[in-house]
């Protein structure tokens, strides 16, 4: 296909698949069972973090992990004692075990009551075009307490060569129009102009049959490569083809 017929394509599958039809099948669907900005972005945070692996277990974890903390993340979050880290005992999904989610508690306590929070902590640090200078820094200071070592592969860094998958995608939720019902649009600080296409085998793998990626692997060089041809077909909203190549991949298997 040529580029315009690309575009085309893309265009209309992003279309097809952003839908609230996505959202019952997709761990975006733990933050829409929340009203609340706070808990809506912690929520979002803590399923992204676990999202890999079959997309029914990543789901099933993240309800126990709302479960855990009373349904209302937010709150469990800021007046949590360290004796209510113990009802994480175990928790865990694949290698995220209880010991990495009261850590993750304790951090996101720290962001939400000295750094006003987890959007002012993203766009402190935001670049003009792109958002993986954010994400590191985000990390290193995720990382500022006392943790365990083995807490800290749970938060990739893009600068260490990562495509940081999860945190791409988490952004993506809480920064894109909310006008399809799926994204939020919560965050208004960033736009979604700076915002990554979430990179992983079923979107790579699709990108690389349309000729929008040529690197083979799925890192942090493969990412900028595929958003500097996804801005080309729409710059306000390169993200927006992430529902296209996901949905080819996954559904279509193309």
């Amino acid at each position: 296909m040529k580029k315009a017929e690309i575009k085309a394509f893309l265009d209309e599958k992003a279309a097809q698949y952003e839908s609230l039809d996505f959202i019952s099948a997709d761990p975006i669907q733990i933050p829409h069972s929340f009203t609340k900005k706070e808990d809506i972005e912690i929520s979002g945070f803590l399923a992204a973090t676990i999202a890999w692996g079959n997309r029914k277990s990543i789901i099933t974890n993240a309800q126990k992990m709302m479960g855990l903390m009373d349904n209302a993340p937010h709150d469990f979050v800021l007046h949590h004692q360290e004796k209510d880290l113990k009802r994480f005992e175990g928790f865990v999904h694949r290698t995220f075990n209880a010991e990495d989610m009261s850590y993750f508690v304790r951090a996101l306590k720290h962001i939400y009551t000295q750094h006003h929070g987890l959007e002012a902590v993203f766009a402190h640090a935001t670049q003009k075009t792109d958002l993986q200078t954010a994400i590191h820094h985000f990390k290193q200071l995720f990382f500022s307490l006392s943790h365990p070592n083995r807490t800290q592969k749970h938060v990739s860094d893009p600068l260490k060569g990562s495509a940081a998958k999860r945190l791409n995608m988490y952004l993506r939720w809480m920064v894109r129009s909310d006008k399809k019902g799926v994204d939020f649009g919560l965050w208004k600080s960033i736009s979604p102009a700076q915002l990554s296409c979430p990179l992983d085998v079923h979107s790579g793998n699709v990108a690389r049959k349309l000729k929008l990626l040529k690197r083979k692997q799925n890192d942090a060089k493969a990412l900028a490569e595929l958003d500097h041809n996804l801005r080309k077909m729409d710059a306000q909203d390169p993200v927006k083809y992430d529902f296209a190549l996901f949905g080819l991949g996954v559904f279509e298997k193309f």
